[in-house]
């Protein structure tokens, strides 16, 4: 089976249906999702969008803001061009109907209520409570599904994008993908002009992560196979607060509630953020998750603890409605009781290599949101700086390829999926085990803190499970677990390639053998060629 499009998009957060929003009416546009439209990340993003929009703050304070968080990583120009470009997202948001929270004013006038996060030296976070990513999500998903020329594909899983390693020619471009139909269980050949890969973070990689099931790093994963560069894939943003409680499966607890005085504290009550930095509990993420890893790891504790007990119940109910609900469901009550909390897996800095507009090295193919490296997250991301990098390249691309598109080739024939050679597996236990087996040798080996032995070793594993799945996939039918396996396992290794290369600690990669900056170099992304 066969279908045409001129724009595929290969995954539904906010990046993706940005762009199908922002493309003209006359093109043919796909939507994969490999679960239900709204279903990823973005829809799990508590925080908000940071954008200037008071007098006090401004385009350079936020520009700095993102450089120091990044550890001198950061391609300022990209910087300065996403934070220029916030402000209007912003707007076309507000006009799309995104319900944002306001405050009263003391002239009797609304305006947006901006939270303030560790790292920001200003109020500028725009949110809607506490589920910021919900509020946008259904918005922009309720708008998708009305528009006449867009196509919706709901339990869809990508498996490969058609080049001409398929096609033939000798002219390099992307063809589109094959896809897997979960409802009929099958794979076919979606053909377009243009193919944006949308599909997020890595994250579930790690045994613990804040990220949804699907999270496994597959745009990463395809367009690496496809030939594009890839970078920074090192730098994995653990977010320092995610609630700790063995139904919970690592809530996040939003970093806004440090933003409004939240104190870490030690199981005995003391505070000890400013042992490790002088800005406390508004450091920037990498170091208040090593703070807190540190201190478990020194008292043998299985959590620290969030202390929000100097705010009235009716703050806490009314500026986090999601957090404080989810922590009443597991019997703590935040107006009395500190919140426990971990670190977990949280956001990818790295990503396929992209220019302004998204473009990858391969002709036809774009990469926007979490599976691209835009250059402005550098070492680490500035924390609600990732739903920004979303709007502002999905719009980027989307005007790209409303330019371009006339000049690209008509969407070729692709030859059908081979399944001939075959069977149906009766050992699915391989793929659990080899799941499980990965994440825990990426949490162990590849988490907060490193070394050049755990390294060693993580690589010799995942070159055993490589070996493993490349068996395996040649010889059974897939499945969207043996799919997601395969594409995490290359994410693990791009991982462990690039945390082998830098041999200095900056950011969010931190090893015990090279535990100093390495200022003898300027520092340079680390950029793998496939």
């Amino acid at each position: 089976m066969r279908s045409t499009h001129d724009v595929l998009i290969i995954g539904s957060g906010a990046a993706g249906l940005t762009l199908a929003l922002r493309l003209p009416d006359h093109l043919r546009v796909a939507v994969l999702s490999k679960g239900p439209l709204s279903e990823g990340s973005s829809l799990y993003a508590q925080g908000g969008i940071s954008a200037v929009l008071e007098e006090e703050d401004s385009l350079d304070s936020h520009v700095a803001d993102t450089l120091d968080a990044g550890a001198d990583l950061c391609d300022p120009k990209t910087a300065e061009f996403v934070i220029r470009e916030a402000a209007g997202c912003i707007h076309w948001l507000l006009g799309m109907g995104v319900p944002f929270s306001t405050a009263d004013n003391e002239d009797g006038s609304t305006s947006l209520h901006l939270h303030q996060e560790g790292g920001h030296s200003h109020r500028r976070i725009v949110h809607a409570a506490d589920a910021t990513g919900r509020a946008v999500e259904t918005t922009l998903e309720g708008l998708v599904r009305k528009k006449a020329n867009i196509e919706i594909f709901e339990h869809h899983v990508a498996v490969d994008l058609i080049t001409n390693r398929h096609i033939g020619g000798e002219t390099q471009q992307c063809h589109g993908a094959y896809v897997l139909d979960e409802d009929h269980e099958r794979v076919v050949a979606m053909a377009a002009r243009a193919v944006v890969l949308a599909t997020g973070g890595a994250s579930k990689v790690y045994l613990y992560t804040s990220n949804p099931d699907g999270a496994t790093g597959d745009g990463v994963a395809m367009a690496w196979r496809a030939g594009c560069r890839v970078a920074n894939m090192e730098f994995n943003q653990f977010h320092p607060t995610c609630l700790y409680h063995p139904r919970a499966k690592s809530f996040l607890i939003s970093e806004a509630l440090r933003g409004e005085g939240g104190k870490l504290l030690r199981p005995d009550g003391s505070r000890f953020m400013h042992d490790f930095d002088d800005r406390g509990e508004l450091a920037p993420r990498d170091i208040v998750a090593r703070a807190i890893d540190h201190e478990m790891k020194r008292l043998g504790a299985e959590c620290m603890y969030l202390d929000m007990r100097h705010r009235e119940r009716a703050f806490l109910e009314k500026h986090f409605p999601t957090i404080y609900a989810r922590c009443q469901e597991f019997g703590i009550d935040m107006a009395i009781d500190p919140i426990p909390v971990v670190p977990a897996a949280h956001y990818t800095c790295g990503g396929v290599v992209v220019d302004r507009r998204g473009c990858t090295d391969l002709p036809g193919l774009y990469t926007i949101g979490e599976a691209s490296y835009t250059g402005l997250h550098g070492a680490n991301r500035l924390a609600s700086n990732s739903l920004l990098e979303c709007l502002v390249y999905g719009t980027s691309a989307a005007d790209d390829i409303a330019a371009s598109i006339d000049g690209l080739p008509a969407a070729a024939e692709p030859p059908p999926w081979d399944e001939s050679r075959v069977t149906d597996s009766d050992e699915q236990v391989v793929v659990s085990h080899n799941w499980h087996e990965l994440r825990q040798f990426m949490w162990d080996y590849v988490g907060i803190v490193r070394t050049n032995k755990r390294l060693e070793r993580a690589s010799h594993r995942v070159d055993l499970l490589q070996s493993e799945i490349r068996e395996y996939y040649s010889n059974f039918r897939i499945s969207a677990d043996l799919i997601e396996l395969r594409n995490l396992a290359t994410v693990a290794e791009l991982i462990i390639k690039c945390a082998r290369h830098r041999r200095e600690s900056r950011g969010l990669h931190y090893t015990l053998d090279y535990p100093e900056l390495d200022t003898r170099l300027s520092p340079t992304p680390t950029v793998l060629q496939p």
